[in-house]
């Protein structure tokens, strides 16, 4: 249960309106217009990243692939190239502005819900608003990992720095393995979500991959708990040839006959060569049954390069569907 102390310490909570010195990049009158797309392409990205600069217009930058410095050696090496040789500078690191040294603001500490085998938290790799001053909340549920290994503590997809980077707090619904069953975690959610909505978040988003999309669509069955739910490759059931994926197709859909009439926006991502889907045509036309009981509905339905069950975890299913996802739930665009 949630404690009454912490959710009213996050009720009181100082609006926080000042755009985190990050996000200047984009728009830095010092940086050419070219670096400037660039920077906008790099706050996309997820941590660790690094972001430099160079005499002669020089830029360059670097997110993932290895540690902290490696990204910044690559970063550097990238502006060296564009900088004829010049020496370069990091200006940007993860979520913090340098030279002075501006950091983002993150959440108080212990700012949590749950307990040991489950917990929905900010995620520290995000930019931190505060209920009172975001856009809404994210709520991004990881997938279960093969062989009963540890999720927990995974980055949000990157896509979510969309909703992150135009004023959404990111929050991660962590559930130990060893207490990860589907009905009960979709309890843990469902009592975070509301929550959420009590200590002054204006809009709820609720997401995830996998178990963690599996988890989402089961909010429909609550009215008025989620605004908007994105299910990227749903599964809560094995691998082509296991047991448990025999009756995948008929749990698909069992789960969306629950889905009561809302006013959510939902979202529906499916990707080629997924082993964990038994019928990809089946589960997109199963899928369409929600139109007309759900405010909007989107069907990603196999987009062209982007293949696998982990297909929305890619830079192309980012840079792609991001922007479209953010107004698809904000209910600005209907289509992608």
């Amino acid at each position: 249960m949630i404690r009454l102390a912490l959710l009213m310490l996050l009720m009181g909570l100082p609006a926080n309106a000042q755009q985190p010195a990050i996000l200047e990049l984009a728009r830095d009158p010092a940086l050419g217009a070219e670096a400037r797309a660039s920077a906008a392409r790099f706050l996309l990205m997820n941590l660790p990243r690094a972001y430099a600069t160079g005499p002669n217009g020089g830029f360059g930058w670097q997110a993932g692939g290895g540690d902290a410095a490696f990204v910044e050696q690559r970063a550097l090496e990238s502006c060296q190239r564009r900088s004829n040789g010049a020496p370069c500078t990091i200006i940007a690191r993860d979520l913090a502005r340098l030279s002075p040294e501006r950091p983002a603001p993150t959440a108080p500490a212990g700012t949590r819900l749950g307990g040991f085998a489950q917990e929905v938290l900010p995620d520290p790799r995000m930019l931190w608003w505060g209920p009172g001053a975001a856009r809404g909340v994210l709520v991004f549920a990881h997938g279960r990992a093969p062989g009963g290994g540890d999720s927990r503590g995974q980055q949000p997809q990157s896509w979510t720095r969309h909703f992150n980077n135009a004023g959404y707090d990111v929050w991660r619904f962590d559930r130990h393995p060893g207490s990860d069953d589907a009905t009960r975690a979709a309890g843990w959610l469902r009592e975070h979500l509301a929550a959420l909505r009590a200590m002054g978040y204006r809009r709820i988003a609720v997401a995830g991959q996998s178990r963690g999309g599996w988890n989402s669509l089961m909010m429909l069955d609550t009215p008025g708990l989620a605004d908007a739910v994105i299910a990227i490759a749903p599964a809560s059931h094995g691998q082509l040839g296991s047991p448990e994926h025999m009756r995948a197709l008929d749990d698909w859909r069992a789960i969306l006959a629950t889905a009561r009439p809302s006013q959510a926006r939902v979202v529906f991502a499916n990707f080629r060569n997924d082993p964990f889907d038994p019928d990809p045509d089946r589960r997109a036309a199963l899928a369409e049954t929600l139109r007309g009981r759900v405010g909007a509905l989107l069907v990603i339905d196999r987009p062209e390069g982007i293949e696998g069950h982990g297909g929305g975890v890619s830079t192309p299913f980012n840079e792609r569907f991001g922007a479209c996802l953010l107004a698809f739930a904000e209910a600005t665009r209907n289509a992608c």
